[in-house]
């Protein structure tokens, strides 16, 4: 339940008194004399009441009422009033002020309002929470777009971690979307508005790899021509997304878990440590700790990166997500060009899958930018090693029942007319591939 509160009134016996019944009721008060003062420290957000004398030198009641409404119409104010401004405060809540109390009052008017008002408080913030959770639920989908239950899973977890102060290990193949997953925690968190910095650590010649990370001071080494800020250090409050870290130099793998540890770096050259507030995501293909065993990785630093770990399957692990990824690239890269990216025919589907898609999502989007241009067929194997024919048959059935059902905005009757499927069937095969008509309504 919430129980802050705020009262603003300029006779300090009242606040005094108001004061004490509040507190000993087991509520968190917080005084001002002015409203001025009140506006000034707000909290973004406030998470409760406020209380307020309608006159006062300055700014008075009913003018902070009108500047709260401004920022948030649903936070409850409470008025307080003389025998003669009784009208004046009726007319207030027609505006948007919550209750007024008629001076003197007494401590269970007080309280019986103020509780009132934090239940209507509390209902208004759980809703916006709730709305807030949908809006991001909806902005993943859009993201890391997929309807297998691998994907759904993937997004359920980017939501619960993207708000966790915790490091994240990514694991997943080669094009799989490790950096997509990592930037989609980054901006579903409370970082978003900071710095999300991508490193390649692969891709940083070993000499270079400290003076990139940690920055370095004037002198430093040959050729170190003026201070420079490390990647750490620029993405200071943020997110840093460390790609292949089990290609990090050994050496350095150690400064960065002294920077783990106590939020703190050192520019090559310089003597003075620097505080840093940083959120690391780590990917990689191999298993870390495999590498460590093998003498190639830090088992420190592989605990301190894997507090949270997200797998990424390999296209071929969820082949229902692949004629839905396909129809995105192409109408993107279709766009771009003005053009309209021409439809698939049956054999194109199959095609797509019954392909193994080594490259995972970067060759999928690959071959769909070639169609899109009117390249010809994606240059890809038709019958890969290891899949049978009756997982090509699902897979090419439950795209079917999914096109038909995003085609008529989840009316059941209108997609077993369309496939020609009695009402049993129907049910029975959407339950086997995990698809619910929800999912499909406009």
């Amino acid at each position: 339940m919430l129980n802050s509160v705020i009262v603003v009134d300029d006779e300090a016996s009242i606040r005094t008194a108001v004061e004490q019944w509040l507190s000993l009721s087991g509520f968190s008060v917080q005084l001002f004399a002015r409203a001025e003062d009140c506006l000034a420290q707000l909290p973004a957000h406030f998470a409760g009441v406020i209380i307020s004398d309608v006159r006062m030198p300055g700014m008075g009641g009913l003018q902070l009422l009108e500047r709260l409404q401004v920022d948030d119409p649903d936070l409850p104010v409470i008025l307080l009033t003389g025998h003669g401004d009784v009208p004046m405060a009726v007319e207030a809540m027609r505006n948007g002020a919550y209750d007024f109390l008629e001076k003197p009052f007494t401590p269970q008017h007080l309280l019986g309002s103020l509780r009132r008002a934090l239940e209507k408080r509390q209902l208004v913030l759980e809703n916006r929470r709730l709305h807030e959770q949908a809006d991001l639920k909806t902005r993943l989908e859009t993201t890391l777009l997929g309807m297998s239950q691998g994907l759904q899973q993937l997004r359920r977890q980017v939501l619960d971690l993207a708000s966790l102060p915790v490091n994240v290990l990514i694991r997943g193949e080669t094009g799989s979307g490790k950096e997509r997953v990592a930037r989609c925690l980054h901006d579903f968190g409370p970082r978003a508005d900071k710095p999300f910095v991508a490193l390649n650590c692969a891709a940083i010649p070993e000499s270079l790899f400290e003076a990139e990370l940690f920055g370095h001071e004037s002198g430093a080494f040959t050729g170190a021509q003026g201070k420079r800020i490390g990647k750490l250090e620029y993405a200071n409050g943020g997110t840093v997304f460390l790609d292949e870290i089990e290609s990090m130099p050994l050496a350095q793998q150690a400064k960065l878990l002294r920077v783990i540890q106590e939020q703190k770096l050192e520019r090559l050259g310089a003597n003075q440590s620097i505080s840093v507030d940083l959120r690391i995501i780590a990917a990689t293909k191999p298993d870390l700790l495999e590498e460590a065993r093998a003498g190639r990785f830090r088992e420190d630093l592989a605990y301190r990166l894997n507090v949270a770990e997200l797998r990424l399957a390999p296209l071929r692990e969820r082949r229902e997500d692949i004629p839905l990824l396909f129809e995105h690239f192409a109408r993107a890269a279709a766009e771009k060009l003005g053009r309209v990216a021409p439809p698939l025919s049956s054999t194109q589907l199959a095609q797509l899958l019954s392909h193994d898609w080594p490259g995972n999502v970067r060759e999928l989007a690959n071959a769909a930018e070639r169609h899109a241009l009117g390249l010809g067929s994606p240059n890809i194997e038709v019958a890969p090693a290891g899949q049978s024919l009756g997982d090509q048959m699902e897979a090419f059935e439950a795209q079917c029942l999914r096109a038909a059902l995003r085609q008529h905005g989840g009316e059941i009757k209108a997609v077993m007319e369309a496939l020609q499927l009695p009402r049993r069937t129907l049910n029975e095969k959407m339950q086997r591939h995990g698809l619910v008509r929800e999912d499909f309504l406009p």
